[in-house]
């Protein structure tokens, strides 16, 4: 006597109940397997397209790639911008100053020219421009660096940089950032040379304000390993507004870790210098990349030795930053936000 015996849904073979064993109908065949049925299914489909539409399913494959490449490196990079403060390693020998995580920056305004260092607070012994030439200007120049070295004296994590390129023809390729640090050097450091000669730097390729700021950021990285926590700019009184409210939302820094330290200008130069600090403010408020109009121009006068910017090799991660020109705030991701 036989019954008839199932393998799931189809029927494999009969049982004989008198030898009690399984007499197979056919061979069964791994193809039966229902997953590989699906592929080779996917197989005659995608082989029928590409015979009656070889054209469309081409592009169909390409379009999927390139959305699988683009969503794929997207996560990558806000992965690495966002996790930036964590991820870099502070004890990296890669670096020359690991723990070091905050910033003081004093913005350059001259270039020193004299051969002879007791001359700091002369104005013969800086290259000034004509709105420049005022009693008392050199050593508002000096107050700034003493002011970096005192601000970097009370905090053993900051990093001092002095921030200025080779902005001056007639001055010869000597820059504003060199000449800051040969200044604090002549000036024994104000007396905390022990402590602030080793965490004390330069960036020497800003030619504006606002790449004061972003290169200042940039150099930190390449220092550090990671970018500062706290920035706190160096510069006139009269300037903290272009700072703080334009440069600073430029580049997006949280307003709760962004200082100012002001000084004030000569007396014989505040009438001018306010002047012309509101027409640059109100060009930044146009163009606050300074990458178009009369700021992009002015920046490319200073910069008379055509020095090639290696920023943003040490700061990839705000890669986009440097790339970006605007009117409006930068949109992308930055390791701060």
């Amino acid at each position: 006597m036989k019954l008839n015996y199932y393998f799931g849904s189809s029927r494999r073979g009969d049982f004989d109940l008198e030898s009690g064993t399984i007499k197979r109908s056919r061979k069964s065949k791994s193809s039966d397997f229902y997953p590989i049925r699906m592929l080779k299914s996917l197989g005659s489909r995608v082989r029928y397209y590409y015979n009656v539409y070889p054209v469309r399913l081409f592009s169909i494959l390409l379009l999927v790639g390139i959305i699988i490449i683009f969503v794929g490196s997207s996560y990558e990079n806000r992965y690495r911008m966002m996790g930036s403060f964590k991820r870099f390693d502070r004890s990296s020998d890669e670096y020359p100053f690991p723990k070091l995580k905050n910033l003081v920056m004093v913005a350059g305004h001259s270039v020193y020219t004299s051969s002879r260092c007791e001359k700091v607070d002369k104005e013969d012994a800086w290259y000034l421009e004509p709105y420049q030439k005022h009693p008392g200007q050199a050593a508002t120049f000096v107050e700034h660096i003493e002011k970096g070295v005192e601000l970097a004296e009370n905090d053993d994590e900051a990093l001092l940089l002095f921030s200025g390129g080779e902005t001056r023809k007639n001055a010869g390729p000597r820059s504003e950032a060199q000449s800051y640090w040969t200044v604090a050097e002549a000036k024994g450091w104000f007396g905390n040379q022990e402590t602030v000669r080793q965490r004390a730097l330069t960036e020497e390729h800003a030619r504006d304000s606002f790449e004061n700021l972003l290169f200042s950021v940039c150099r930190f990285r390449e220092l550090t390993g990671l970018y500062p926590e706290n920035i706190t700019v160096v510069g006139y009184d009269f300037k903290e507004d272009r700072f703080v409210r334009l440069h600073r939302s430029a580049i997006k820094f949280p307003a709760t870790r962004f200082f100012y330290s002001g000084t004030p200008s000569s007396q014989t130069s505040i009438e001018a210098a306010m002047t012309g600090e509101t027409l640059v403010k109100a060009q930044f408020q146009e163009d606050p990349y300074g990458c178009i109009g009369a700021l992009r121009r002015k920046k490319l006068g200073r910069d008379p030795f055509h020095r090639s910017i290696p920023y943003p090799n040490g700061c990839p991660e705000i890669r986009g930053l440097f790339k970006y020109c605007g009117v409006t705030t930068y949109p992308g991701a930055l390791p701060w936000t």
